[in-house]
């Protein structure tokens, strides 16, 4: 009943202005959150196999990123969805709820299973499958087209499970040492090798559709690496690679910033034109969030000046373009916000978990501001602040002023988490987005991340408002200093199945990256495949066949090419396959054969011409 009045009272109340936002905090805004909160985490847990509700067959520690199977299906484990989740599921342990700590075991058996499982991606002899965006709920391949690799999933994998592994070392107890080293370090340890060995190559970004160099990507990398090294001096294994590069990513980071906000993503591919303006700026700065941190711009914590100068210019962009946001012109109000302001899927809309995000970066922010009791503005950030408290003026804030200026940040915060409640139905279910005409929810149904997103968003609040510690620090004290030089390096990685964690033994063997290029003229919506014998080829069903790239295609060559990772020493049979525009399958009429040379050894780039009946548009 609580939440229905709550609602009730936000569709009588325009929120604008910091009186109805204070009202809204005192009165009705804390008893709403916690009674959103406890049903968020349940959602999470009704998404995670093999006993949530709503994911019949979802295997065991498999975090599903939402039940919906159609318009759109998301009935799959993405690395990235499931370890942000994780994450906040081990926070929630930190905090006493002991009961999930068989959750996250589960979770880190499946990662050890998933690190083997040879994809488009790769295989985890190179380590190249560790990049791969998503698999079955059975924890098997995807291998339909997808935007990949996407290298953010095996750094936040990494600090999930770090964050437990210091749990199990602080607590004294033999066996929790032995767990924290047998099982969830060799887990750990090829994500941070894949982070050392591939941050400097391009991969898709948080939204899954631009090639490039992430913002979020970079951020989260040096993180991992930082506290990955601490564990492993914790642990006493070598901690070089990471030493070594976690300062090259650093100093990359800073290239993201234009002056005005962090471009979220650079490097791109020829005709990008989006303004980088892009919520995986504001969701970056919590994910690297540290409450013992300084408001550093080099890491782009919470409070900083570059990451408040960002969230004014996130927020302003999405003022004019969203229907539901006709009322929000002053830039003291709240507004409904969404990925970027040129997003087109679903026709573009607000998401719950970029318009909590708002909201949880000024409470990690006032987290930091209350460490030191003072509020420094800067020319870089007087325009926000100038925008919830306009006599602001550059300078050093204490006492009853420094209160005055924490409090609107505070009451802003809190009018976004309004936004993101007046829009949420009744039942309290977060669908991935809300319509921008009139807040219904839109597209995938009990979004994971969104549930996630509200929790943590929750115990930034608490922590923000009492003496709840949300998170520990990930010592980033110890990571803050940016060279005079940047060094675009890497470090070859080593990578061995996680047995003890889970990993099938004898899984992960030796495999060699195999080149396929493929003469075939194509028209517009037609696309070519490359199946064959072996899992990676999808053992002769086109619909699991190896999607190609056409990205050299010229009318000159007509090319489409294939990577993939094969068994050493093995005979692979494999041929070519059209697929057409209304889904039929044209197959080659031969068979081929290639002989895959031994471990290490390398493998000129198979040539071949396409031989078979051609298609014709439908």
């Amino acid at each position: 009943m609580r939440m229905r009045a709550f609602f009730a009272v936000l569709a009588a109340t325009s929120l604008h202005g910091a009186v109805a936002r204070l009202f809204i905090r005192q009165d009705y805004l804390p008893g709403a959150i916690e009674a959103e909160n406890t049903f968020a985490l349940r959602s999470v847990l009704n998404n995670i196999g093999p006993n949530g509700s709503q994911v019949p067959g979802a295997v065991t520690g498999v975090i599903v990123a939402s039940p919906s199977t159609e318009d759109p299906n998301y009935f799959f484990t993405w690395s990235r969805d499931a370890a942000l989740t994780m994450k906040m599921l081990v926070d929630e342990f930190l905090h006493g709820k002991t009961e999930l700590r068989p959750y996250i075991q589960d979770y880190l058996k499946a990662q050890a299973i998933l690190q083997t499982v040879s994809n488009p991606s790769g295989a985890l002899s190179s380590g190249r499958g560790l990049g791969e965006p998503k698999y079955y709920c059975n924890l098997t391949r995807y291998n339909d087209a997808w935007g990949r690799p996407q290298r953010d999933g095996p750094a936040l994998r990494a600090t999930a499970l770090i964050t437990y592994a210091r749990w199990l070392l602080a607590t004294g107890e033999g066996s929790d040492a032995n767990e924290a080293k047998e099982k969830v370090w060799p887990v750990v340890q090829n994500d941070l090798n894949y982070v050392a060995q591939y941050w400097n190559s391009t991969g898709f970004d948080l939204w899954e559709e631009v090639s490039g160099s992430s913002f979020f990507t970079t951020a989260v990398q040096h993180r991992a690496l930082v506290e990955g090294s601490a564990l492993g001096k914790e642990l006493d294994v070598s901690t070089a690679a990471y030493d070594s590069q976690a300062p090259n990513i650093l100093c990359f980071l800073q290239t993201y910033w234009n002056g005005q906000y962090a471009v979220a993503n650079i490097n791109t591919q020829s005709g990008f034109s989006r303004t980088g303006i892009d919520a995986n700026t504001v969701l970056t700065s919590i994910a690297t969030f540290d409450p013992e941190a300084s408001c550093d711009d080099a890491l782009f914590q919470p409070c900083s000046p570059r990451a408040l100068a960002n969230l004014k210019v996130y927020v302003d962009s999405f003022r004019t373009i969203y229907t539901i946001n006709r009322n929000t012109s002053s830039n003291s109000s709240a507004a409904a916000t969404g990925r970027y302001p040129e997003d087109v899927y679903f026709n573009g809309n607000p998401w719950y978990l970029t318009t909590l995000a708002v909201a949880e970066q000024l409470y990690d922010a006032i987290q930091q501001w209350n460490t030191v009791s003072t509020l420094t503005v800067s020319p870089v950030d007087l325009a926000f602040w100038q925008s919830i408290s306009p006599s602001t003026t550059v300078g050093t804030y204490s006492g009853s002023d420094f209160i005055a200026l924490r409090d609107a940040a505070l009451a802003y915060a809190d009018s976004f988490v309004a936004v993101a409640l007046k829009y949420t139905p009744p039942s309290g279910a977060l669908a991935e987005q809300y319509s921008r005409e009139n807040g219904t929810a839109l597209s995938a149904r009990d979004l994971t991340w969104s549930y996630a997103s509200f929790v943590t968003m929750r115990g930034a609040r608490l922590a923000a408002t009492s003496d709840y510690a949300q998170v520990p620090s990930w010592g980033s004290a110890s990571g803050n200093e940016v060279p005079a030089v940047c060094e675009a390096s890497s470090v070859q990685g080593t990578y061995t199945p996680a047995v003890d964690a889970g990993a099938p033994p004898g899984s992960g063997g030796c495999t060699v990256l195999v080149t396929f290029n493929v003469n075939a003229s194509t028209y517009y919506g037609e696309n070519i495949y490359l199946g064959g014998n072996t899992i990676e080829l999808g053992n002769w069903n086109p619909a699991e066949a190896l999607p190609g790239s056409a990205i050299a295609y010229s009318a000159e060559r007509p090319l489409w090419s294939f990577v993939v990772e094969l068994p050493a020493n093995s005979t692979v049979q494999y041929n070519y396959i059209r697929k057409e525009d209304n889904g039929e399958y044209l197959f080659e009429t031969t068979n081929r054969t290639l002989a895959v040379p031994p471990c290490g050894g390398n493998n000129a780039p198979v040539e071949d011409a396409w031989v078979g009946p051609v298609g014709t548009p439908s």
